[in-house]
């Protein structure tokens, strides 16, 4: 696949949404029995040997009271507390080590990178966070997305994005942060996850999802055969009177449900050529967004995206929302 459609089409699609009717429910108690640990964000120093780039280890409480890593950057020349940048990270990727992050904090901004349970064993980055799931869950094909598909309940994506709703309360629970200027960012899952974050929680300055995953299921696993959403397929192959009921599972983690009840600024990103996470399945969640939202296309690249050529955007972006650094 080259094309999923033109961009003429693409900006004229807008696909029934697949929404639960107890979604708000959903997340509403998940959340409260999150909410019923204590944050118990740990910030402790880290020798990175930096001259310019102090780091802090950090663990915090995320689904289930259970702990989660993160990492925090700081510019070492600091006054004051500082915006922060919550990052979250692409599939089976984790925080990984604190030299691959310092782009913001060179920029003059707090810098949370969440880690990812379970995750980190095939990536380009490696996870310190255990997936400690005491329900369990049915069968799955290899990777995350079948994980308890059988109920929502106990779906993987219910632990990741929990983690990822308490880590913008660990970053704002750090003397060295401004708990009132917080963006979410990532890209592919990380920035599926920055939508799902940016529909749970209503304190946030902004949130930046480049080529988002997580988004528009039934169609992205009728298109590519790629991973991550061809484990869809796969589980379904094998489970051929389960569609719908598999289909219902994945909605309560849908990128597009989140975005319609996201109300801060948002800058989306999607490649014409990204087999991995369709353009449709991406502006599918760009055209229900529910605040100001902006989308960079870029037309002859695949899952890269922008890559750091769009980094520029991006400071630009946090720029508008949170003031010169």
């Amino acid at each position: 696949m080259l094309v999923d459609m033109p961009l003429d089409r693409l900006r004229e699609y807008r696909p029934d949404p697949e929404e639960p009717a107890d979604f708000d429910a959903f997340w509403k108690q998940t959340l409260d029995d999150a909410a019923g640990s204590p944050i118990d964000a740990r910030f402790e120093p880290y020798d990175a040997r930096l001259a310019t780039v102090d780091v802090q280890d950090v663990t915090f409480a995320g689904w289930g009271g259970q702990p989660v890593k993160a990492w925090l950057l700081l510019p070492r020349h600091r006054s004051g507390p500082l915006p922060v940048v919550v990052q979250y990270i692409g599939y089976n990727g984790g925080r990984g080590i604190p030299y691959e992050w310092l782009t913001w904090s060179a920029a003059g901004y707090a810098h949370l990178v969440m880690d990812n349970r379970g995750q980190g064993g095939g990536g380009k980055t490696v996870a310190d966070t255990a997936d400690i799931a005491p329900d369990g869950h049915g069968s799955s094909s290899p990777g995350f997305l079948t994980r308890g598909i059988e109920d929502p309940y106990r779906h993987y994506y219910r632990r990741l994005i929990t983690d990822a709703v308490r880590a913008v309360d660990a970053a704002k629970a750090s003397p060295d942060v401004d708990p009132t200027r917080v963006a979410v960012i990532g890209g592919s899952q990380g920035g599926g996850l920055a939508l799902a974050v940016a529909g749970l929680r209503d304190d946030l300055s902004a949130a930046i999802a480049d080529v988002p995953f997580l988004c528009h299921y039934r169609r992205a696993s009728q298109i590519t055969d790629n991973g991550p959403y061809a484990e869809i397929g796969r589980w379904l192959k094998g489970h051929r009177f389960e569609v719908e009921k598999a289909m219902a599972t994945l909605s309560y983690f849908d990128a597009v449900n989140f975005a319609a009840r996201a109300d801060c600024p948002a800058w989306f990103s999607v490649a014409l050529m990204d087999n991995v996470c369709p353009p449709s399945t991406v502006v599918a969640a760009f055209h229900r967004y529910g605040g100001p939202a902006q989308l960079e296309v870029f037309p002859y690249n695949g899952h890269e995206g922008g890559a750091e050529y769009d980094v520029p955007r991006k400071l630009g972006a946090l720029a508008s929302v949170f003031g010169p650094s």
